[in-house]
């Protein structure tokens, strides 16, 4: 078996490795056309919506035309979250480490921000898609010029990687949350303050009842304070490494 022989079609397809499927009862069809479709269902209906009979709806053609370019509803996620993620931006000129990082950073999460589905969809395997590809290498380039090694880098980047990810789904799931609940903005860290105090009995939790008396827990967290805070000491950590190389 070759190293072509284990891709799958779609992927083949997604990095113009394969041609389009010579045979179809829809001329006009093309994996462009069934991702962008499959990304405005899970925009418009959330991803609980998307099927491959939903996809083909939204394109006015029979499901079975979608196999010709997609083996399964799996696979076509993967290349919505990969179309989704679209290009990472480039270096500035003079970039160090640090601030690559960081940019690469702030572009993930805004992509998870433009298009929030995408973190409904489980992470099953690495990354094969172009843009994902193209995101790793560029992660690795602002770490080109570091005396880590190549492992470290690659850990780095994964580290960096689940932090965005856990904060973007943490503030989506908060959102959705004060949603449901009817909370004004504003609302929700307050609430959480007077009902932690009202179940914490005198002396317990020292610790908290003295957050709780700072006023601390009742300020809305700013989301964009909270993400630069966790990245900056992330690599306050990763210069640490760096230091001791």
């Amino acid at each position: 078996m070759t190293d072509d022989d284990m891709l799958p079609p779609s992927i083949e397809l997604a990095w113009g490795r394969r041609r389009r499927p010579t045979r179809g009862p829809k001329p006009g069809l093309t994996l462009d056309r069934i991702v962008a479709a499959g990304i405005k269902v899970a925009m418009t209906e959330g991803i609980g919506a998307l099927s491959m009979t939903r996809v083909a709806a939204e394109l006015g053609v029979g499901t079975m035309s979608l196999y010709r370019y997609v083996t399964a509803k799996d696979e076509l996620l993967t290349l919505m979250v990969d179309s989704a993620l679209g290009s990472p931006p480039p270096a500035a000129p003079g970039e160090d480490w640090r601030a690559g990082l960081t940019r690469w950073a702030v572009g993930v999460r805004t992509a998870y921000q433009r298009h929030p589905w995408s973190l409904r969809v489980p992470i099953s395997a690495p990354p094969l898609g172009p843009n994902n590809v193209a995101w790793l290498e560029n992660a690795l380039t602002a770490l080109a010029a570091t005396p880590l090694s190549e492992q470290e880098k690659l850990s780095t980047v994964l580290l960096v990687s689940g932090f965005v990810r856990n904060e973007a789904t943490l503030n989506l799931d908060l959102a959705a949350g004060a949603a449901a609940a009817g909370a004004l903005e504003g609302q929700v860290m307050p609430t959480y303050a007077r009902m932690l105090a009202a179940l914490i009995e005198e002396g317990d939790f020292p610790s908290l009842r003295e957050a709780i008396a700072s006023g601390a827990l009742e300020d809305e967290d700013d989301p964009d304070s909270e993400f630069r805070f966790g990245l900056n000491r992330i690599l306050d950590g990763v210069a640490a490494l760096i230091a001791k190389r």
